[in-house]
């Protein structure tokens, strides 16, 4: 099993292309939820996964009921502002799927209200809306991955 990072509807392709290195570097598996607001050809996308690609276990769904549909038996926790838990406040465990939403509106209103008990947050002050989203999963896996001590990374 493996953690999986979830990217519904990402808009940015450099910021895909850092969570698809960081996916690398670190054995989570990367899913991405279309409509994609860019080219997967898109050369800024490759240029910051940067020659890490093949090294990325990567699929793509039409729908996030797709990917649910195919996992079912994950648990998917989704990350919003909008959440009064705190990441940390997690007891992860390998194969959970860590959500994100598009840069510019986060997550869908309907998934958020469908799974209010899974939604999780990081502390920020009042002076920012929202982390970059590349920085925010970054921030999620990482502590994901020190609860289970860091599995097949040296």
């Amino acid at each position: 099993m493996a953690l999986h990072i979830v990217l519904v509807e990402p808009e940015i392709p450099a910021n895909t292309g850092n969570i698809a290195r960081t996916c690398a570097a670190t054995g989570i598996h990367l899913h991405l939820v279309r409509p994609l607001g860019f080219n997967t050809d898109d050369r800024t996308l490759k240029r910051a996964g940067l020659d890490y690609w093949y090294a990325v276990n990567l699929e793509y769904h039409d729908s996030f009921a797709e990917l649910q549909e195919k996992y079912p038996e994950g648990r998917y926790f989704f990350s919003t502002t909008k959440a009064k838990k705190r990441y940390t406040d997690v007891q992860f465990q390998d194969g959970d799927f860590l959500v994100f939403g598009k840069e510019t509106k986060g997550l869908p209103e309907e998934l958020l209200a469908a799974n209010r008990e899974h939604l999780i947050r990081m502390p920020m002050t009042d002076k920012v809306r929202s982390l970059n989203l590349s920085n925010s999963a970054a921030i999620v896996a990482f502590e994901a991955l020190r609860q289970l001590d860091f599995p097949g990374m040296e």
